[in-house]
């Protein structure tokens, strides 16, 4: 989640979602599929991803990271009709349809990455910058989304975490724009790399 002007965006804690690991794809991936009749509304999103690398629950913040192998950077595609308007507008669905979190283009170790809460972030797509920002603008940094997951649930090594996406999203545009077959979405991270998916 990231800073927003809007006080009703934060809530007492990240909004949180769980994925299935086959949605899950490599930096080069075709991300998005459209061939299913009940994809509409593909979006994009940049996202810095944490990757786990030591098991723990209840996690302190101030341990927490001790439990990062380190990070990733993340495609979080979503279907904002599935995400916002159909199953009861919850967002499991929308966030794991087969392809849609690319990941990449490799695993950079935390004691690689001078601050991970000061790293240029951008999306753009078919050329055109459409995301822009800075994960010092993250509401939640590393340590407080790995404490209030683990009180749920037990972290293991490879598990992912996404920490939010900055403003810029096609679904919040005026019209809205969403993803279509052809388009290419690169998703960038200073120190991290870039991923590079063609929409199918």
């Amino acid at each position: 989640m990231w800073a927003s002007s809007d006080p009703r965006i934060r809530g007492p804690g990240p909004d949180a979602q769980c994925a299935v690991p086959q949605h899950r794809k490599g930096p080069q991936s075709q991300a998005v599929h459209r061939s299913s009749p009940t994809l509409q509304q593909v979006d994009w999103e940049v996202e810095l991803a944490v990757v786990i690398g030591k098991k723990g629950k209840h996690i302190k913040a101030t341990d927490a990271m001790a439990h990062v192998a380190g990070f990733t950077v993340a495609h979080d595609v979503s279907a904002r009709d599935w995400q916002m308007k159909r199953n009861g507008k919850q967002w499991l669905l929308g966030k794991t349809f087969d392809t849609f979190c690319p990941l990449g283009p490799a695993l950079v170790t935390k004691d690689s990455v001078a601050d991970p809460h000061n790293l240029k972030i951008c999306c753009r797509v078919n050329g055109e910058v459409v995301q822009s920002s800075n994960t010092n603008q993250m509401v939640f940094k590393t340590e407080e989304l790995i404490a209030w997951v683990s009180q749920f649930v037990t972290l293991y090594p490879g598990d992912v975490i996404l920490t939010g996406t900055p403003p810029g999203v096609g679904v919040f545009r005026k019209p809205p724009v969403f993803l279509k077959k052809g388009d290419e979405v690169q998703c960038e991270i200073e120190e991290l790399g870039i991923i590079i998916n063609k929409v199918v």
